[in-house]
């Protein structure tokens, strides 16, 4: 051996030294990890997403089939406002995330462990469950509130009982958190309401105020607020005037107190609960026949 090739040679070896200690690090680091990565029982490697959030178990491993709101798309159906999967328990839930749905192209997440539950809670924070579970105020106060003072029942209706003018509100708190309700009742304007508001003066003096549910070049028919329906000429009319504003009063934010809308909210929601309860009771036996497709 030459003297030069003596020299490159001590110079090599430190190198190559340095490189195996590294690799042997590196290689340590990926055996600890490894140890939060359990092999499932089919030999697969299972993340160990007990302290997971919810959220991001959910946008990771099914929004990409169920949407990122839950509300399905061209791969899976809606999870978020379906009555059906709404209806169902979380430990339902539960299990067919777990053991998913054989034919459907729903898989299997049981690797998920006892993160399911987080899941589960996220699924009912888009359905507008979580907070919406819990009344703000007191459900009593809210039905005499709603029969009573702020005159709702005169423009809609629960259960058969109440006004015909506006939408039946029988279900309007099942999907929505209070926070959604309040903001609806406050800000009316900004809600999707059927219908707008119409002030119709016929020729000898008379005064209408309602909706218009049919209309053509020659007549309209317009439903009062008292319910009454009246087909009204055209010709016979003197003016007519269309409203962008809501039959429903905009000054609830002022007129009533904070608990006062919180009963409110709170009877809303109860009476959207107790119609659910009675349409699962009247529900024929052979209703959920249909496996679990949905989900």
């Amino acid at each position: 051996m030459t003297r030069a090739d003596y020299i490159r040679g001590a110079c090599i070896l430190p190198g190559l030294g340095l490189m195996l200690l590294c690799a042997f690090v590196a290689t340590q680091r990926v055996a600890s990890q490894g140890q939060n990565w359990p092999p499932s029982a089919n030999g697969s490697e299972r993340a160990n997403t007990s302290n997971v959030d919810g959220q991001q178990i959910f946008e990771s491993r099914c929004a990409g089939c169920h949407g990122l709101d839950g509300r399905g798309g061209e791969r899976a159906p809606d999870i978020a406002t379906s009555e059906k999967t709404q209806r169902r328990s979380d430990d339902e839930l539960s299990r067919i995330i777990a053991s998913g749905v054989p034919g459907s192209g729903m898989p299997a997440f049981g690797s998920l462990g006892s993160s399911l539950k987080n899941v589960v809670a996220y699924l009912r924070q888009l359905q507008g469950k979580e907070d919406s579970a819990k009344f703000p105020g007191d459900v009593k106060r809210g039905r005499e509130l709603f029969y009573g003072k702020p005159r709702c029942s005169q423009c809609h209706g629960i259960a058969g009982s109440g006004g015909f003018i506006a939408s039946e509100l029988g279900g309007f708190g099942a999907n929505r958190s209070a926070d959604q309700i309040r903001e609806a009742i406050v800000k009316p304007t900004s809600a999707n309401r059927l219908g707008g508001k119409m002030i119709v003066k016929t020729r000898d003096g008379k005064e209408y105020v309602g909706v218009v549910r049919n209309e053509d070049n020659f007549s309209l028919q317009l439903q009062t607020l008292d319910g009454a329906f009246l087909l009204l000429q055209k010709s016979e009319l003197a003016s007519i005037l269309r409203s962008p504003d809501s039959l429903m009063p905009a000054d609830y934010a002022a007129t009533l107190s904070h608990d006062e809308l919180n009963d409110l909210i709170s009877f809303l929601m109860s009476a959207a609960r107790g119609a659910k309860g009675q349409a699962g009771t009247n529900k024929k036996p052979d209703d959920d026949d249909e496996e679990e497709e949905e989900e």
